[in-house]
């Protein structure tokens, strides 16, 4: 999940201010943590704290993204989220936009099986991004983090991608210089995936996914959560990124990574 949280602290300088090159300085005081950091945190914690039970865990994702988005606002989030976030009556609304995809790493992290990883996706998702698009997006992002935390290689994970949700028939550098800002899924998960494939090592996927341009942090968020499962994440970025964070993610972030430890110790 850190991983994403990186990708959201990388790229949010760039969102509205694409820079098409892999060099740069990672992390500015320019960088922050955006929508894409609260939300990944907030479905987390919804996982964590239903115990994985999918009869509970649409609620808890609800109550977890309301009140983490309400205690951190003016993030950028989506118009039609924020009105989500304020409602007395919160609703699905047919969303396909990249939200669903970059909040969705801890399902990938948490899940036991590729199927029950896909339980979970759809269970935290549907309660706003219940449009095809947007299923699909999160599942295909979720599912790419299980193949590559299982140690499945880059090809294998992307013939089950270009398989079962997308047909990524185009590289970083085909596409540099046309692709524009879009919030769908469609138009943001296949590019973010397509960084990761294409990269070397952690460092280098994050570089790959803001290079691009486009909705950048969101991007890289979701390219960073892949890495992560894939290689690791070097300490030296832990720490930098953590040092984005107030107490309160921290502290959350760390109950989440918390609980992969134990699933992945088969504690739980």
């Amino acid at each position: 999940m850190l991983g994403a949280v990186i990708g959201d602290i990388a790229g949010s300088r760039f969102e509205f201010n694409n820079h098409r090159s892999k060099k740069y300085d990672l992390f500015t005081a320019e960088c922050e943590f955006t929508d894409d950091t609260v939300m990944t945190v907030a479905v987390g914690l919804a996982i964590v704290n239903s115990g994985k039970d999918l009869n509970k865990l649409p609620a808890l994702t609800v109550e977890y993204m309301r009140s983490f988005g309400r205690a951190y606002p003016l993030r950028g989030y989506g118009v039609n989220f924020s009105y989500w976030l304020e409602s007395e009556k919160p609703e699905p609304y047919y969303s396909y936009g990249n939200g669903a995809a970059m909040r969705v790493s801890a399902c990938g992290f948490m899940g036991k099986t590729l199927e029950e990883v896909k339980l979970l996706s759809a269970a935290v998702t549907g309660v706003t991004h219940n449009h095809p698009e947007g299923l699909k997006g999160a599942e295909a992002t979720a599912a790419a983090i299980f193949l590559a935390r299982k140690g499945y290689d880059k090809n294998k994970i992307k013939d089950y991608i270009t398989e079962n949700y997308y047909p990524i028939d185009f590289t970083l550098d085909g596409i540099r210089e046309m692709y524009q800002f879009d919030e769908s899924c469609q138009m943001t998960v296949p590019q973010a995936l397509e960084a990761f494939f294409e990269s070397d090592d952690f460092e280098d996927a994050i570089r790959n996914a803001t290079s691009v341009g486009g909705d950048s942090d969101t991007i890289a968020a979701i390219t960073g959560a892949v890495a992560e499962a894939y290689y690791g994440i070097p300490e030296k970025l832990k720490k930098a990124a953590l040092g984005f964070l107030d107490e309160n993610l921290k502290t959350a972030l760390k109950k989440c990574e918390d609980f992969i430890e134990r699933i992945n110790k088969n504690i739980l």
